[in-house]
């Protein structure tokens, strides 16, 4: 690591402290008030994902970012699938969670795993009347708490590697 302004400042583990919640309180800033902008439904999902997904390394929140946005994707789906076919059960929403969860982790996508379990549980139990568009409003808006967290990430210095994990 070289030893730039920003890198000695995170030699100081307040200042990474610091640094990390206020990436966090800015992405979740930026994607509820880009949700409310588009007058989505629940700015709650897109809060939630840029809080989770925004890490102490920026170099970690790129990295990952596509790999959360696949698992989305295919939670909302499989979600919206089990809704059609077993309804909004405590069942399904258990298959939800788990199946996701371990196919994708047996494919090497952890970072998305737990997302696709989430958001397909979310999916689950909704007692929506129409699962998929239901899927897909969960899809955006979790998406766009992602994006926000990546674009903070470009924005506001992060750890530069990362080998020291905040606890």
């Amino acid at each position: 690591m070289t030893n730039t302004p920003f890198n000695l400042l995170y030699k100081n583990s307040l200042a990474q402290s610091f640094m990390l919640a206020l990436r966090a309180c800015l992405a979740s800033v930026l994607a509820v008030g880009t949700t409310e902008f588009l007058h989505l439904a629940y700015p709650i999902y897109a809060l939630i994902a840029a809080v989770i997904v925004t890490d102490a390394s920026n170099s970690v929140t790129r990295k990952l970012g596509g790999y959360r946005i696949l698992g989305t994707g295919l939670g909302a789906l499989f979600g919206a699938a089990l809704s059609l076919t077993l309804g909004h059960s405590l069942l399904a929403i258990g298959l939800g969670v788990g199946i996701m969860m371990l196919a994708l982790t047996l494919a090497g996508y952890n970072e998305a795993a737990k997302l696709a379990g989430y958001v397909a549980a979310l999916v689950v139990l909704d007692h929506s009347s129409q699962p998929w568009v239901y899927a897909l409003d969960r899809f955006i808006e979790t998406t766009l708490g992602i994006v926000a967290a990546l674009a903070v990430s470009f924005c506001v210095p992060g750890r530069s590697s990362p080998e020291k994990p905040i606890p």
